[in-house]
């Protein structure tokens, strides 16, 4: 995902996120590109009604060119799923954000 959002740079990315929720635990297992996504300064979007009914699809994940891994207004009113990533400039494993519905941080843990 990092790599992605330092390739599309400058420009925004959406991704969607595919795992397990196990109580407050999400397990993300992998990445996919929403159909008919599009990206550019300053957003990235997909139309969800032309998403497949795919209950792994847990959640989102975004760049935020800019810097900040904090989720914006828009982010917040434009969530799906139960969870958010958020990868900032300069797209670092330290660079990653994850939050719920209301804009609460998430810890995060890379497992290998």
């Amino acid at each position: 995902m990092l790599a992605w959002a330092g390739e599309r740079h400058p420009n925004e990315i959406v991704l969607l996120l595919r795992g397990q929720m196990d109580k407050d635990v999400a397990r993300i297992d992998e990445f996919l590109f929403p159909p008919h996504a599009s990206g550019g300064r300053g957003f990235a979007q997909f139309p969800a009604h032309m998403l497949p009914i795919d209950f792994s699809v847990i959640g989102t994940a975004h760049s935020h060119p800019a810097g900040s891994s904090k989720p914006s207004s828009t982010d917040l009113n434009k969530f799906y799923g139960k969870v958010m990533m958020i990868l900032s400039h300069p797209y670092r494993d330290d660079c990653v954000g994850a939050y719920d519905s209301q804009g609460k941080p998430l810890e995060i843990e890379l497992i290998v």
